[in-house]
């Protein structure tokens, strides 16, 4: 392990699906002499990529759960996380860029900026790193690394500028002009392994001159040193690096590398950049909340001597017990050492601490600051902080969203009864986006999460990693009730049964809130409800969230204020006031005159032009609204809005409709209110249901 920190690398690779993040960390490794053989992510020869060691993975040619490795480049050690590309998937994206200091953005020469290219471009923003972009598969039909760039501009934001020049493209992309080096780039040999410098193409050389001049004056927009040189016409590759580098640590840039994974191509000039202009943990400033001085940030010190902080952000459930993975924040993490869960208060021994490589881990003595590694046999939760016992530190959660899609699952017999349980309860601990619970009325077992996809996969896992026979229900779509209207409410709370009674009274109103969250206000003066018992008011208005009155959904986008009230010097209390608020509630939630809200997906079809009509006339028929259609040459792309309840086996209709040429993409946009005649056809459902 290098202990200068300085010559550390974060990275996690992320992309829409197919761009290539799987097939490049495999060239990364091998490049690296991490791996001594090449395998394809839908290999032939049965073995798969080396981050892709699930069984699901490899039989799908998709990645499902991040893959954590580490290998050196030119004395630089680089920790790499490869992230899904699925939107179903999107928190094992989250929770890595949670914990990286940079990150490589994966993009297809010929599809550009894809919908999930878009989502991991907002993560990236969310947490601010910094990053950089790759065209990858410069040699395919239709590759236009110009348009790529345009659009990363356009679509993304972001201040985009090439390195690279392509020597050819499609069939003829050969090598790279280096517009920093003024060189042309050839990869020799069987795997591309082998480097060899040559002055650029007489017919390319126009070109470069005018792509580095652009360069410069990208760059030295953010560099006075830069610019001066640049009008003295003395630029050096090294003031241009170290410019392009303050550049993009500060998120000014994105700089841009071409290549093709696949044939070998352009992944060593990659690895150069990661370790010349992305972020060591030095360069990164990261913040915890202090608990004992109501959350205020603390600045973190990467220094190993410090007193430990240190961020659990993923589980896995192994062969031999919980693996938690852990990015050491700030002093050193060491076998044997005491360490404190900032959540529970527990104090706990740490066993035994190991590096990941894939599925494969080696031992270690201790992980110091501004590394990654794993713990094992710790029981956490995704989330937790691990400090130095003593200190009230913890690390700012991550965002996780909501599940838009339920299923009800059905084990046979007693002893699968028993493996869906254990499974759920492992699942449901690693992965903040999946859930499960009972339903009180049907006793039935319901899961939920992010997707089809995403459910058909655990559902998957319970059968293989359990043996569990299980079948599943129908879908069932998230609802949500919202009111559409202000409320007013004047509501006493009085019981009477001999001894202390109960007393409580609540004046206020309920209105819709912008956001799809509960707003509580108290606008009490004069101290007509105490402090304690507004506490209890909103405790209470809280709990009648979880089932509206309407149709029995979870409630959204509501803001209630208390403005007045009355206590008893004796009888009023905490659970009153509770009482009181939930009559309130439902006294002027039916004034407010609610309705039904249904999780509206945003859908993105990538097909071929000559079925743009029928895909768009099958968005349609599904209550879908288009919101635009673009031409990419051989292929379109449209853009729709589509009720999530409509979408229901829309991959197999996709298929029949397009010959299988097409592929669709669908994450959450917001929720949306559900018409009359189909919110009418769903009460008549529930009301079925209820009398069975």
């Amino acid at each position: 392990m290098n202990t200068d920190i300085s010559l550390v690398r974060n990275i996690g690779i992320s992309a829409h699906i197919d761009a290539g993040k799987t097939t490049l960390t495999e060239r990364i490794l091998f490049y690296t002499r991490r791996i001594h053989a090449i395998h394809d992510v839908k290999g032939k020869d049965g073995v798969g990529a080396t981050m892709d060691f699930m069984e699901l993975e490899k039989e799908r040619g998709i990645t499902i759960a991040s893959a954590a490795t580490y290998c050196r480049w030119k004395d630089h050690e680089i920790n790499i996380i490869d992230t899904p590309g699925h939107v179903d998937f999107t928190i094992e994206v989250e929770r890595s860029l949670r914990v990286l200091d940079g990150a490589v953005l994966v993009l297809c020469s010929v599809g550009g900026v894809q919908s999930q290219s878009i989502t991991v471009n907002h993560q990236m923003n969310r947490y601010q790193v910094p990053c950089m972009a790759f065209i990858n598969k410069c040699d395919r039909v239709g590759a236009n690394p110009e348009r790529v760039i345009r659009q990363i501009k356009e679509k993304l934001g972001h201040n985009a500028v090439a390195l690279q020049l392509p020597i050819g493209l499609e069939a003829e992309f050969s090598g790279l002009v280096d517009l920093v080096r003024m060189k042309a780039l050839y990869f020799d040999g069987e795997k591309g392994e082998s480097v060899r410098t040559a002055p650029i193409p007489e017919t390319l050389m126009d070109a470069a001159l005018e792509a580095r001049e652009a360069l410069i004056d990208t760059v030295s927009m953010f560099s006075d040193a830069l610019m001066e040189a640049a009008l003295e016409d003395r630029v050096t590759e090294e003031l241009l690096l170290s410019s392009v580098r303050e550049a993009t640590l500060s998120r000014k840039i994105m700089p841009v590398f071409l290549g093709s994974a696949y044939k070998n191509k352009g992944v060593q000039p990659l690895l150069d950049a990661v370790t010349q202009l992305l972020p060591s943990p030095f360069d990164v400033v990261n913040t915890a909340l202090d608990l004992h001085r109501e959350n205020a940030p603390v600045p973190l010190e990467t220094d190993p001597g410090k007193p430990l902080v240190a961020l659990a952000f993923k589980l896995e459930d192994g062969p031999y017990g919980q693996l938690t993975y852990i990015r050491v924040y700030q002093g050193t993490l060491s076998k044997g050492d005491t360490v404190q869960n900032v959540r529970t208060q527990k104090t706990l021994k740490v066993g035994r601490v190991v590096r990941m490589h894939a599925d494969k881990m080696e031992d270690m003595e201790a992980i110091p600051s501004g590394f990654i590694g794993a713990l094992f046999g710790v029981d956490c939760y995704s989330g937790d902080t691990f400090v130095k016992p003593g200190l009230s530190l913890t690390m700012t959660s991550m965002h996780v969203p909501e599940p838009v899609i339920a299923l009800a699952l059905f084990p046979r017999g007693n002893k699968s009864q028993i493996q869906v349980t254990k499974a759920l309860e492992r699942f449901t601990k690693e992965d903040p986006t999946f859930k499960s619970h009972v339903d009180e009325e049907t006793g039935e077992t319901i899961i939920s999460g992010m997707g089809e996809l995403h459910l058909d996969i655990y559902v998957e896992r319970m059968r293989r990693e359990y043996g569990a026979d299980v079948t599943t229900g129908m879908p069932r779509v998230a609802y949500r009730e919202a009111i559409t209207q202000r409320a007013d409410f004047d509501y006493t709370h009085k019981k009477q049964s001999g001894g202390a009674g109960q007393y409580a009274r609540v004046v206020g109103y309920m209105e819709p809130a912008a956001e799809e969250e509960f707003i509580f206000e108290s606008r009490i003066v004069g101290g007509a409800i105490p402090k304690p018992f507004v506490v209890a008011c909103e405790k209470g208005f809280r709990n009648c969230l979880k089932k509206g009155p309407f149709m029995e959904y979870p409630i959204i986008g509501i803001k209630i204020v208390l403005t007045d009230g009355n206590t008893h010097p004796v009888d009023s209390s905490e659970i009153a006031f509770q009482a009181a608020a939930r009559g309130a509630f439902l006294g002027a939630f039916g004034k407010a005159r609610p309705m039904l809200m249904e999780p509206v997906m945003k859908v993105v079809v990538e097909t071929p032009t000559e079925f743009q009509g029928t895909v768009m006339g099958s968005l349609n028929q599904r209550r879908g609204i288009i919101e635009g259609s673009q031409d990419e040459g051989l292929f379109s792309v449209i853009e729709a809005r589509v009720p999530l309840s409509e979408m229901f086996g829309y991959s197999t209709v996709l298929r029949s409709l397009t010959q299988g040429k097409a592929q669709f993409t669908m994450e959450f946009s917001s929720y949306q209110p559900v018409p009359q005649s189909i919110a009418e056809d769903l009460a008549k459902k529930k009301a079925a249901q209820k009398g069975k």
